[in-house]
């Protein structure tokens, strides 16, 4: 079982004039529809409020085989994420104050059960206090036996206290297994190194991690101990906007590291190159029927041909 741990959302999409659709997102949120959609075994980790955002959360999980036994309910209201699309890519402005995914803390960590074999965090979840520090303990509790990811998914405009975000994030990508990254990321995470094997080698600081940096219409790359160890090409899409497109890709490559049976703590360290490739290959075929699509629309296995 994979563990989504992080921000659960609506996103207000803009429909017409002046008119905003509310479509269920989030980062975290969107990978683990995109993993339940690919049958696989997924459960989500986050505060989510009672109101009437919070239950189409809950049943779009439920819709799409996440089990929601660990949320976390509240009366706090939902994060709201408005976006903006400029040529199908989307910026966000967040609403975010006294929110149930915010309020979420190191009190609320649940006990998961051993069948668990991954954790996956990210988003602006890491950004936000108290909840930002409740991720991070939890990962720091479970990193001793089972895989973690993290794709950070900055957004530089919701960042308050860039030192403190700066120093969570170095805590977090320290245990991390996987560490998936844009170039956009990376370059702000690595200021002022022009060469992405340089920034890399900033970047990686668990030696046995795996390092993916997605790079849009250009693909993605797989390092580990600072050599390229896979590639794979972006697939070709009518593309409609890009919201959700990397959270996606994200599922995909967990749900093929499943499939293969490398998504353990032992056996991910012994991945090979065709392994992480086949990985990478599934993300980009995945992100490519979200993006050309209206919204975090991921696709359901079997619209994979």
């Amino acid at each position: 079982m994979i563990i989504c741990c992080g921000e659960a959302l609506i996103d207000m999409i803009p429909n017409g004039q002046d008119a905003y659709q509310p479509l269920a997102g989030g980062a975290i949120f969107n990978t683990a529809i995109a993993l339940g959609r690919l049958q696989t075994d997924v459960a989500m980790v986050s505060g989510i409020s009672t109101d009437l955002f919070g239950q189409q959360l809950v049943e779009t999980l439920q819709a799409s085989q996440v089990q929601a036994d660990w949320l976390v309910r509240s009366n706090a209201p939902t994060t709201l994420a408005f976006v903006q699309l400029n040529d199908g890519h989307a910026s966000y402005t967040f609403y975010d104050e006294n929110t149930a995914g915010r309020s979420f803390t190191s009190t609320d960590l649940p006990s998961l059960p051993d069948g668990a074999s991954c954790l996956y965090f990210g988003g602006i979840s890491l950004i936000s206090e108290p909840a930002a520090d409740a991720y991070v303990a939890m990962a720091a509790r479970y990193a001793p036996d089972k895989v973690i990811m993290v794709d950070p998914n900055i957004r530089p405009s919701f960042i308050v206290d860039e030192q403190r975000y700066r120093a969570r994030l170095q805590e977090l990508l320290a245990i991390a297994d996987i560490i998936k990254v844009s170039d956009e990321d990376l370059a702000w995470l690595v200021p002022g190194e022009s060469s992405e094997l340089g920034q890399i080698e900033s970047l990686r600081i668990k030696t046995n991690s795996i390092v993916i940096v997605t790079h849009g219409a250009e693909g993605a790359t797989a390092y580990k101990q600072g050599a390229e160890i896979a590639k794979a090409a972006s697939e070709k899409a009518q593309v409609v906007d890009t919201v959700g497109a990397g959270d996606t890709f994200n599922a995909g490559v967990l749900a093929s590291l499943a499939e293969q049976g490398c998504l353990q703590k032992a056996s991910l360290s012994n991945t090979n190159s065709k392994q992480i490739q086949t990985a990478l290959a599934k993300g980009a075929k995945v992100a490519a029927v979200t993006v050309s699509r209206a919204g975090a629309n991921p696709p359901w296995s079997n619209e994979l041909v």
